[in-house]
């Protein structure tokens, strides 16, 4: 079983204690078809959880060795305003550090950090019983990470190699463990080989990671980081990258690759306008074009902010 089949199968588990799935005018398993029918409807198919409790807030410590390194300030913050209007919508998965003497965050950090923000008393956790080996634990936060698109690329790439290392295992055995695309493996591992400028930039979302997967077959670093930089200003596509890294590893200079048509037209007190085609065109028309695009595009941002100027002065009124 996989280690995301062994998170299904968890959630299922708790669906079951808790009843979900039940029609009613079933029998729930270990009650008897009268008292099934005495109970009333809302509480037909329904029980507690055991694991579940509401523990206090400086009672939960993150796990230090999870996956995810970085939160996003603003996004912790709305997560804290709406703890605060509507309250904790979903537990959070904690196990107990005897050593600690507190609960340790399997999965739910985001959550819990927002909550230390909103000052929350307590919060609704289902604690996890029984051992947890590391490997495990890792697996899970990074199914719920990866399932949710929390990681950082360069995070959850650190997080795939730690894992294979802690287990033997390769990045296709990985990818099965995990239920993930291998080629999506692959692309990640390849990050850690970049530098250390070029990783920042696929974090910040300036580089693509099927772009900076292309960047990583060059060997030389410094190659590396000044086809990353152009990438991420724009002004070459991936097609144009891989064709430049092709160019490149059977001995043909960077510059064989074609760079996006650009032109640059000056005026006569200074001022000038830059136009960077889009691959495939090229010509004086196609620049036209392009420039016919941009001042439609500005007459409809200045419409839109003269009339939300003119329903500002209304409401005043």
């Amino acid at each position: 079983m996989s280690k995301l089949d062994e998170l299904m199968k968890h959630q299922e588990n708790m669906d079951a204690s808790l009843g979900v799935g039940y029609a009613t005018g079933n029998t729930p398993p270990g009650m008897s078809l009268d008292h099934a029918q005495r109970v009333p409807a809302r509480l037909q198919g329904v029980a507690k959880s055991k694991n579940a409790i509401e523990v206090p807030v400086d009672k939960i410590q993150p796990d230090p060795d999870q996956p995810r390194e970085e939160f996003e300030a603003e996004a912790l913050e709305r997560l804290a305003e709406s703890l605060k209007a509507k309250g904790q919508l979903q537990p959070i998965r904690v196990r107990w550090d005897e050593g600690r003497g507190v609960y340790v965050i399997i999965m739910g950090e985001r959550r819990w950090r927002a909550a230390v923000m909103a000052r929350l008393p307590v919060m609704t956790c289902v604690v996890h019983e029984g051992a947890l080996d590391p490997g495990e634990q890792l697996a899970l936060q990074l199914v719920e990470n990866a399932l949710r698109e929390d990681l950082r690329p360069v995070e959850q790439a650190k997080a795939y190699r730690k894992l294979m290392d802690m287990h033997n295992w390769s990045g296709n055995r990985l990818a099965k463990e995990l239920a993930i695309d291998q080629a999506a493996v692959s692309r990640a591992l390849a990050l850690l080989d970049l530098p250390a400028a070029v990783q920042a930039k696929v974090d910040s979302g300036e580089l693509a990671t099927r772009t900076a997967y292309e960047i990583g077959k060059l060997d030389d670093a410094a190659e590396q980081l000044a086809l990353a930089e152009r990438a991420a200003a724009r002004e070459i596509s991936r097609d144009q990258v891989q064709a430049t890294v092709k160019a490149r590893k059977i001995g043909k200079p960077a510059s064989a690759a074609t760079p996006s048509p650009r032109r640059e037209i000056r005026f006569d007190d200074g001022a000038k306008i830059v136009v960077t085609l889009p691959p495939g065109a090229s010509g004086t028309e196609a620049i036209i074009e392009m420039l016919r695009r941009g001042i439609k595009k500005l007459q409809a941002e200045l419409k839109a902010v003269t009339q939300s100027g003119s329903e500002g002065k209304g409401e005043a009124a």
